[in-house]
């Protein structure tokens, strides 16, 4: 865009990092493309080790209860469904810019490879009462095909990726280059003591485990099987918190990643490395449709559909697939293919910024 518009993002955490994750990734580089950007969010305080040195152009402020004193900006983003104060909504209905509009509202929605996401991206929603009554809220799906609304990628990750030195990183984490090193970023698989027994008589096997609900997993099944331990079996380096930029280095220097929610499933589809993703459970088990359909679109190969049913607790009759030299093959060529599928594509932001103009 030849101007700079002033966005304001909402977020509110829920009970993960993945919330905030996406939001921060979405402001910084709204930032990094010359926008100025206030991200409201409720609790802030996972940036403390996500994003210690902040963003240019992106200001970190408290939920507000009512529009700041200059108004709302020229796009308003209320991510994932969080209801914005009303008293803000009645702002953005009062408030006109220079050619005459209010603010462009859009929700940002969760992320799926179900068939509804095309369907429903870009759909308006025109508010008839209430503090909002005029405006028209427009829904914005992230999602794999073209005819969705794509995924985060920052302008500069191709590039970040292409200069990352594999080695240097596995020799500072002790990692051999004959090692089979696995990242874990998960909820609680029911499938995480089979895993261990897996990896445990392996002596070139590393775990790196992400914290807070991965290290209490792996703790938890670690006291039932205390002998997985024992010197020459399963070594485990449980990791302190990271930046997003370090998170990302370690998904390109693992040989398998374990990825969790939606931030660190698109990460881990930008590595193209070998994954397993982690859905949300959802108590109504509305995730299970969600995964099958990210399998379908993955073209995921039987044995990495079968770890993924296992992994999420879909099935349970079978035992994981062995991670030797072929499964992993197999997996990376799966990952890289769909790689390159989406970095054919246009990416969520340009993607947004280009919806906005339409709008303008």
């Amino acid at each position: 865009m030849s101007t700079a518009l002033r966005w304001d993002i909402f977020c509110q955490v829920i009970d993960n990092f993945g919330d905030i994750g996406v939001c921060w990734r979405l402001a910084a580089e709204l930032g990094a493309r010359g926008h100025a950007v206030r991200l409201w969010v409720d609790d802030a305080s996972a940036l403390a080790w996500m994003a210690p040195g902040g963003a240019a152009g992106v200001q970190v402020l408290p939920w507000p209860s009512q529009a700041p004193p200059d108004g709302p900006g020229d796009v308003v983003v209320e991510a994932f469904g969080c209801e914005i104060a009303p008293d803000f909504i009645a702002a953005m209905a009062c408030q006109t810019g220079a050619d005459g509009q209010s603010p462009l509202w859009i929700n940002l929605e969760y992320l799926s490879a179900e068939t509804y996401v095309e369907r429903c991206h870009l759909l308006p929603s025109p508010l008839m009462e209430g503090p909002g009554a005029g405006l028209t809220r427009w829904f914005f799906y992230p999602g794999f095909t073209p005819r969705t609304g794509g995924l985060l990628r920052e302008h500069d990750l191709v590039a970040r990726q292409a200069a990352f030195d594999r080695k240097a990183w596995r020799l500072r984490h002790g990692i051999a280059a004959g090692d089979l090193a696995v990242s874990l970023f998960c909820y609680e698989p029911p499938a995480l003591a089979q895993l261990l027994a897996q990896l445990a008589p392996r002596p070139d096997a590393q775990l790196l485990v992400t914290p807070g609900r991965a290290t209490q997993s792996v703790l938890h099944e670690i006291s039932l099987q205390p002998a997985w331990t024992k010197r020459q079996q399963l070594s485990i380096s449980y990791l302190e918190p990271c930046t997003q930029p370090g998170f990302d280095d370690m998904l390109w220097a693992c040989d398998l990643n374990l990825v969790r929610g939606e931030d660190s499933l698109v990460r881990a589809l930008w590595a193209g490395q070998p994954f397993v993703w982690h859905i949300y459970p959802q108590h109504d088990d509305a995730h299970h449709a969600k995964l099958l359909a990210f399998l379908d679109w993955l073209q995921a190969p039987a044995s990495l559909r079968r770890f993924h049913l296992l992994w999420n607790g879909l099935e349970s009759a079978s035992a994981l697939p062995p991670l030797d030299a072929t499964t992993l093959a197999e997996w990376r060529a799966c990952a890289m293919a769909a790689r390159a599928r989406l970095l054919a594509q246009a990416d969520l932001l340009t993607l947004l910024i280009g919806f906005v103009i339409e709008k303008s």
